[in-house]
């Protein structure tokens, strides 16, 4: 089977005569064009250059003179004896180059989508599968054309040639005939276009941000344009804006050899397009990471950890290489790991320590916090000590992470009210220790303002002294009251004989703490009245409440 280039036909001298001349000695070469129509169907179409009718499933007849450049006529313009340009039918040789849909390597695949598929490798590379379909056409999809590119070229056991490169292997041709084979052909391509045609229309793609005087999310990004104000190499354009080129340069008319001032232009050429081609490379991760809403994506990080916004810091450079799903699971299988390793090392630690149960464990972390928390011992005669102490601030609060999860004797109450509604529904959110002494130990997780140590080692429960003329509020629930679950039990008894809704509260709460903190944890009582702004009686039970609880210090 012959796969070179069409044979030339020398001129004739009325174009009728030519109607069967040179049918017979048609190639099966592919020839470029510059200028491609994509249809419906991707792929090459071919333009007759007189009536401008499509010639891409017929045969066609291509000008073979040096004056033509890609010059087709159908066969009817050619029987005419029609023109156009700089054609000249009676004296330029032309070539007959007919469609070989025949299959050749595999059953459902012709001669001309094979060699389509591999310009089309050729001119996108190997991945850019989406590009080399629409380059073969025939509603060929993405992922067909990579399985028919791996099992035909790749795992061939002639690699890299098919298994039927043997021109002389004529078994599929002779067992599926042209007439059969373009008849199913027509038949998949109609089939694919009714459902293409009564497919659902897919969601468009909503703009990118835009960069307004109203919202600076991404400053200098035009989304009408897809482009920003300074692009990755913003200069490129420059080695290039000055260059000309006109025809009949590049070629020494003396010696036929290109010249190096053209080979140097083609250089300069292939270095921005390069550059191009990184750039949208570039805007590509952009968009597909959605990476133009700022905010969301800072707050988003703002709700991570630490340790898990270096985790993902690190493990970006994966995301040019990922679709945002594969990322995000990536990112997350990263963190899960990490917080393994650390509660596999937590637990070996208090394996080293004697401890066998995770309620020990639990109580041994507890305590591990109050020593941290607890100031150095001093002696008699150390002037400084106190001064050290009272400029030493109070460490944080250690909240809990998704490493003390997997180490937490039992389940958080959230996920219990998910496992056992019914259960949940007769029972409050979180419930208090109770105050008997022959209790040992109050089941449930660490949460705020109740743990799971023994109650003889809690401080006495601090009563709230009523306020005189007032009938305490009552917080039943998180609809009368927003943030409720925020408080612990001893805070909404607060809250409920001060009169005072959580969300006041907690902001009262929040000043207090952070006034105290600039002062090494101590505030003044009166310091506190000017901090809360209300009724001084109701500020000061609740100085006195922060003081019982070892938020503050008392001044």
């Amino acid at each position: 089977m012959d796969t070179g280039p069409a044979p030339q036909h020398s001129p004739v001298a009325a174009p009728p005569a030519a109607e069967g001349g040179g049918r017979e000695g048609s190639g099966m070469g592919v020839i470029k064009r510059k200028n491609i129509v994509k249809g419906s169907e991707g792929g090459l179409k071919y333009i007759c250059d007189v009536c401008s009718v499509d010639i891409t499933n017929t045969v066609r007849i291509r000008c073979a003179h040096s004056a033509c450049t890609e010059y087709d006529l159908c066969v009817t313009c050619f029987a005419k004896g029609d023109t156009s340009r700089d054609h000249d039918p009676m004296t330029h040789p032309y070539s007959v180059i007919e469609q070989h849909s025949i299959p050749i390597y595999t059953k459902d695949w012709g001669a001309d989508e094979e060699l389509l598929l591999l310009e089309g490798l050729e001119i996108y590379g190997v991945g850019s599968w989406s590009d080399v379909a629409d380059h073969v056409g025939g509603f060929r999809t993405k992922d067909e054309v990579r399985d028919h590119y791996i099992k035909t070229y790749i795992e061939s056991s002639k690699f890299p040639l098919p298994e039927n490169a043997d021109p002389k292997d004529l078994s599929l041709v002779e067992e599926t005939p042209r007439e059969v084979f373009q008849a199913r052909k027509k038949q998949r391509i109609e089939e694919r276009k009714e459902a293409a045609r009564t497919a659902l229309p897919a969601t468009p793609k909503q703009k990118p941000t835009a960069s307004v005087p109203a919202c600076h999310e991404v400053q200098g990004y035009m989304p009408g344009r897809l482009e920003f104000e300074t692009e990755f190499c913003n200069e490129a354009e420059e080695a290039v804006q000055h260059m000309q080129f006109d025809p009949g340069d590049g070629i020494n008319p003396r010696t036929g050899e290109v010249e190096s001032e053209m080979e140097l232009k083609m250089l300069v050429m292939q270095i921005y397009n390069a550059r191009l081609l990184t750039r949208a490379e570039r805007k590509r991760v952009i968009f597909e990471h959605d990476l133009l809403n700022y905010r969301k994506n800072t707050n988003i990080d703002k709700k991570r950890t630490k340790e898990e916004r270096e985790i993902y810091n690190k493990c970006k450079p994966f995301a040019r290489m990922m679709s945002h799903e594969d990322f995000e699971t990536f990112g997350a299988d990263l963190i899960h790991e990490h917080n393994c390793r650390l509660a596999i090392a937590q637990l070996q630690d208090w394996r080293r320590m004697g401890i066998s149960t995770l309620k020990e464990g639990e109580v041994y972390e507890h305590e591990k916090q109050i020593r941290a928390q607890r100031p150095a011992p001093t002696g008699a005669f150390d002037r400084l000590g106190g001064v050290r102490n009272a400029a030493k601030p109070t460490p944080p609060v250690e909240t809990p992470s998704a490493t003390t999860a997997l180490t937490a004797p039992e389940l958080p109450e959230r996920l219990k009210a998910t496992l056992h509604p019914q259960a949940s529904a007769t029972s409050s959110f979180a419930q208090a220790p109770t105050s008997n002494a022959t209790s040992t130990s109050t089941k449930g997780p660490l949460t705020n303002g109740s743990t799971n140590i023994p109650t003889a080692q809690l401080k006495p429960k601090y009563s709230v002294p009523a306020l005189t003329g007032t009938t305490p509020l009552k917080l039943a629930n998180e609809n009368q009251a927003a943030d409720l679950h925020l408080l612990t039990k001893e805070e909404v008894d607060l809250c409920q004989a001060l009169r005072l809704m959580p969300k006041p509260y907690l902001v009262i709460k929040e000043g207090l703490i952070r006034e105290a903190m600039k002062h090494g944890g101590g505030l003044k009582r009166k310091a506190a009245k000017e901090i809360c702004k209300i009724d001084p009686a109701k500020s000061a039970r609740i100085f006195d409440f922060f003081v019982h609880a070892g938020w503050i210090q008392k001044v």
